[in-house]
């Protein structure tokens, strides 16, 4: 049994919260059965980007998917390294133990591969925690941290509350430790993600930094304020709302495209037995604004589904395939 348990409340915030994470989780199983891996790699190059961004990495989207397709990109080349490493990092999760001590030493040093000297190591001095000049947190001494760990991750093993809960205690409870020289934010993110796709594999995928990464002043506000109480309560709430943010913009975005399909197939199908149709007359019989028809026609012909055969007028659409 563990020696240690975090300080923290389970109030009707949170019990809130669990709820509408599992509803949401319902719907979006839905839709992540059928997910494609081109789907689930845009999830996770999200995710990369923003827990990045939120350590000062300045790459884009766009940047990010270039280095992971190996093209050449115009940036620093330490940001660079750092979204090598956190793919690297991310693909290997799957084959990591939460509670494992060796498995998340491994973690932060392919995490931190060539950008910090004790990659893979807890820290060998001490550190503090600035937001500019301010010093905002001192964390534990370097001789503590195996022992610091030792006991969070004992937690972990033998708790029975909620993943969702304990991922967010754990997420707390480590960026206090700060157990690494360098990287702490990243891996307290990584290590959430990884608690969360064993109770879900499909929360692996689940893009949340995004959602902190817009909130970055309320994510360090809630640690600061968790910091001052001794409890990590108020980070576990702010946690959870992120969470259920994701999820749920995840939930419409895919419900949307599979919405778009459906009109998509609509098009094909009225196409084949009236090819010289109009986007207006094509409009009118599905029920699609002209403009939705148009985007999704231009869908199809980028897809190889359909194409233009003679002018706008007295020409006609020519189906590619059967679908």
């Amino acid at each position: 049994m563990s020696r240690y348990t975090p300080p923290f409340r389970i109030t009707s915030a949170i019990v809130k919260s669990v709820a509408e994470i599992c509803e949401h989780v319902g719907k979006w199983s839905v839709y992540a059965e059928s997910a494609s891996p081109k789907l689930r790699r845009e999830n996770r190059i999200r995710t990369i980007q923003a827990s990045l961004a939120i350590e000062n990495n300045t790459l884009s989207i766009d940047q990010v998917s270039a280095v992971l397709e190996g093209k050449k990109v115009l940036g620093p080349p330490r940001d660079i390294q750092e979204v090598l490493n956190a793919f690297m990092a991310y693909e290997a999760m799957n084959d990591w133990i939460p509670t494992s001590i060796v498995d998340l030493l491994q973690a932060h040093a392919l995490l931190m591969k060539g950008l910090v000297d004790e990659s893979g190591r807890f820290r060998s001095g001490g550190v503090g925690i600035y937001r500019g000049d301010q010093l905002v947190h001192m964390v534990p001494p370097a001789k503590k941290v195996p022992g610091l760990m030792d006991d969070l991750l004992a937690w972990l093993m033998q708790t029975d509350v909620h993943p969702l809960i304990a991922g967010s205690v754990f997420h707390y409870e480590f960026e206090f430790i700060h157990p690494f020289k360098d990287g702490n934010g990243r891996m307290g993110r990584l290590w959430q993600t990884l608690i969360l796709s064993k109770w879900q594999a499909d929360m692996g995928y689940l893009p949340v930094e995004t959602v902190i990464r817009e909130y970055q002043v309320a994510y360090y506000q809630a640690l600061e304020e968790a910091d001052n109480a001794a409890d990590s309560t108020v980070f576990i709430e702010f946690m959870l709302n992120a969470l259920s943010l994701a999820i749920s913009g995840l939930v419409v975005e895919q419900s949307s495209e599979k919405s778009s399909e459906k009109s998509s197939e609509k098009i094909i199908n009225l196409l084949k037995i009236k090819p010289k149709m109009a986007v207006r007359e094509i409009a009118q019989e599905i029920g699609l604004s002209a403009r939705a028809v148009e985007k999704n026609i231009a869908m199809l012909k980028a897809a190889g589904r359909l194409r233009r055969i003679g002018p706008a007028k007295g020409g006609h659409w020519e189906v590619m395939d059967d679908g």
